[in-house]
């Protein structure tokens, strides 16, 4: 390993991510993995490009150096950011699959046991066929989720790092309240969101912000296309802050008029399901029971809402199409594993059809403790009225 001290974390930080891994290998009885998923890669190395659509990896052995293959192009973000000292790169006219092959037997690993991760987002389906055909007879094991087992819990450094991406999140997030007024476009809101977060220090998120005003609120997963906020309306924000790729995210609502019961109750029911969350998460409360403690509250309301997706999902490392890492860990029925400290989790109870015709939300980013969880944010979590 190269030492340098101009990473995202200590040089500790990655040898002890890195020793981790190989004890887990060695417990699965492999003597190498490919890892390909951006996010793996980062939290490893500290590599990180915006071109990972390109073919991209890892080779880590059970000993010796690790070896990076990447684009050409792409190698010098190895030498500038990470402590990886052996490159393998492939012209954009060459194949980077035969690279990958080659550089496999020159480190002697073609006939060990490789472990490679099927469910790789940028690991295609006919890239793998490729990597078979190569490897000939040989059996390759699918090791999804070597990484991902040590990105689960969040260290002392990774919960710090999330901090300063949630002082973007809190920026954007005040931009966008502050400018969701009668009138104004989402085109508008969204723009004063991205401008306040990248001036708190905060860099391109995995998702730019979701940004719905009235009626449109009931599309998921949809955001501005340019629409003005009329009177008596609301406008439903969701920011992911991201600092080093670590993202933190906070729902919030904004209305253009005095609350009705019906959205007043709502604010209260998410108030009281966020109140809940910091009462009794805690480590070892089951990860099904903790969804459920969210789910029972929403679901339980006079205003025609209900609570459609999982109460919440892990956040850490991300690249785009998601800021999420719920392949990791996902608030839903289930799942018995207990939490832990230094899980981090953007509970979302947010409100789907409140009158049948309005999404609402109030989110949070917490994180696990010794004996409870803490918020990464202070913001206030009723709903805004700007009239």
């Amino acid at each position: 390993m190269k030492k340098r001290d101009d990473m995202t974390f200590p040089m500790a930080e990655y040898e002890r991510r890195l020793k981790a891994l190989r004890t887990r290998m060695a417990e699965r009885l492999l003597d190498a993995v490919i890892i390909t998923d951006p996010g793996n890669i980062m939290y490893l190395t500290d590599y990180q490009t915006t071109g990972y659509s390109y073919f991209q990896a890892i080779i880590v052995p059970l000993e010796d150096d690790p070896v990076m293959v990447t684009r050409k192009l792409e190698e010098s973000n190895v030498y500038a950011r990470t402590w990886v000292e052996k490159t393998n790169p492939y012209e954009d006219t060459g194949d980077a699959i035969q690279t990958l092959s080659n550089c496999l037997k020159r480190m002697g690993l073609l006939d060990k046991h490789i472990g490679f991760e099927r469910n790789s987002y940028f690991f295609p389906a006919y890239q793998q066929d490729r990597m078979h055909s190569a490897f000939c007879d040989q059996f390759i094991y699918d090791c999804y989720g070597i990484v991902e087992e040590g990105r689960m819990c969040k260290s002392e450094a990774e919960i710090k790092i999330m901090k300063r991406s949630a002082k973007a999140a809190t920026a954007g997030m005040k931009a966008g309240i502050a400018a969701s007024k009668v009138g104004v476009s989402e085109n508008e809101i969204a723009a004063e969101i991205s401008a306040a977060m990248f001036r708190a220090g905060g860099e391109f998120p995995a998702v730019m912000p979701y940004v719905t005003t009235g009626p449109r609120s009931m599309i998921g997963h949809a955001t501005w296309e340019g629409r003005k906020l009329e009177k008596g309306e609301h406008a439903f924000l969701e920011v992911g802050g991201c600092y080093r790729r670590y993202h933190t995210a906070m729902m919030r609502t904004i209305v253009t008029q005095e609350l009705t019961p019906s959205m007043y109750e709502a604010q209260e029911t998410m108030k009281r399901a966020l109140n809940a969350v910091h009462d009794h998460f805690r480590p070892g409360l089951t990860i099904s029971d903790a969804h459920q403690i969210v789910r029972d509250i929403i679901m339980d309301n006079d205003t025609g809402a209900t609570l459609v997706t999982r109460a919440g999902y892990s956040l850490g490392i991300a690249f785009p199409p998601s800021w999420d890492e719920g392949s990791i860990v996902s608030l839903k029925p289930g799942d018995f594993r207990p939490l832990q400290k230094g899980m981090v989790f953007h509970v979302i109870p947010w409100m789907w059809g409140v009158d049948g015709d309005k999404t609402v939300g109030t989110s949070d980013t917490i994180y696990i403790t010794d004996k409870g969880c803490k918020s990464f944010f202070t913001m206030d979590r009723d709903f805004t009225v700007n009239l």
